[in-house]
């Protein structure tokens, strides 16, 4: 039975659509989403057709409670299969991501599906990593707050957001750095001491998941090391996996070098922070001294004391690079804790 027989057989009677009738109307919603129809029209169309239907002229309120359910039903049938396709689409969205980031599909086949997000896997493209205070989820209004900046801001890029993990990833093509710089702007101005970290960028789908892995390093490194810097690059840091590829060779050094320190009153990790200081203040006692809340007196009897224990004179160009790789060494290891 269609609408307009539907509208004419109720307003005959008086009576209100049953329940056949109103999930037939929530059918016809469902298939009109489906098609692609706009909404607005469906609605001017109803709305057309019941006024073609010849109410009972003793009875002509019902047909207005009559169209009013027809409609509500159509709209909420028109509704729940945008809601399924939009499931259906972040669904197939987040199947693809796994895919990308971990290798599990033919790269064929996943150049194809890449398309459908407005990918090309030939070209090179970058990974940047968004890490916040609490983890990001989709459906979330961080998360979609970011997105809609991002994509609003840059229209018609081949730009891919997604949540996973509990992180927040910005995949865009590795000619266009503005994109993941602005997404880093948006992700750390929308949490409080979140952090951002950005792969190189490198071709293939392939290169996609090397980006997303060395974004994933900087983070896990700026952790280990307590960089303050809350948007961290990969190419800046690629002399700490260097340092610490061969892991045995490094423990031997932080041990060989720092193990004195331990004798110290108070352990070695007063005498630790004390370095990690003064290397990152360029060797500048006041500024080191500063940082730590100490007397530059203070201070200065601290690298004395680690000059006596050690042998190693941080003031010495040699030593001081010595002293500091197995200083870098010891914050990547989680010395003087377990090396093992």
């Amino acid at each position: 039975m269609g609408y307009a027989d539907i509208l004419t057989a109720a307003c005959a009677t008086g009576r209100r659509l049953n329940r056949d009738e109103l999930e037939s109307r929530r059918t016809e919603g469902e298939r009109a989403a489906d098609s692609g129809l706009p909404l607005r029209g469906l609605i001017r169309d109803h709305l057309a057709a019941a006024q073609t239907v010849q109410p009972v002229p003793s009875r002509p309120g019902p047909l207005l409670a009559v169209v009013e359910q027809a409609v509500d039903a159509f709209v909420e049938g028109y509704e729940r299969a945008q809601h399924q396709a939009v499931r259906q689409e972040e669904a197939a969205r987040r199947e693809f991501i796994d895919d990308l980031l971990y290798g599990g599909s033919d790269l064929g086949r996943l150049a194809e599906r890449a398309e459908r997000f407005g990918l090309r896997l030939s070209q090179a493209h970058a990974v940047a990593v968004a890490a916040g205070p609490e983890p990001y989820g989709d459906g979330f209004r961080v998360a979609r707050g970011i997105e809609t900046a991002v994509l609003a801001r840059f229209p018609g890029r081949q730009i891919l957001l997604t949540t996973k993990e509990g992180r927040l990833i910005c995949l865009a093509p590795g000619d266009q750095p503005d994109v993941l710089a602005f997404f880093a702007k948006q992700a750390y101005a929308a949490t409080d001491g979140g952090k951002v970290a950005i792969g190189r960028s490198h071709p293939g789908a392939g290169g996609v998941v090397h980006s997303y892995e060395e974004a994933l390093g900087a983070l896990d490194l700026a952790e280990r090391m307590g960089f303050d810097g809350p948007v961290l690059h990969a190419a800046d840091l690629l002399v700490y996996p260097v340092l610490t590829r061969d892991r045995q060779a490094m423990a031997d050094l932080v041990e060989s070098t720092l193990g004195p320190l331990r004798s110290a009153r108070g352990g070695a990790q007063p005498l630790i922070d004390t370095l990690t200081a003064y290397f990152d203040s360029s060797c500048v006692a006041t500024e080191a001294a500063r940082r730590l809340s100490l007397s530059v007196r203070a201070f200065t009897y601290r690298l004395e004391r680690i000059h006596s224990l050690t042998a190693a004179d941080p003031a010495d160009p040699l030593n001081r690079y010595t002293l500091q790789t197995a200083v870098i060494g010891a914050r990547l290891l989680g010395w003087p804790g377990d090396t093992a």
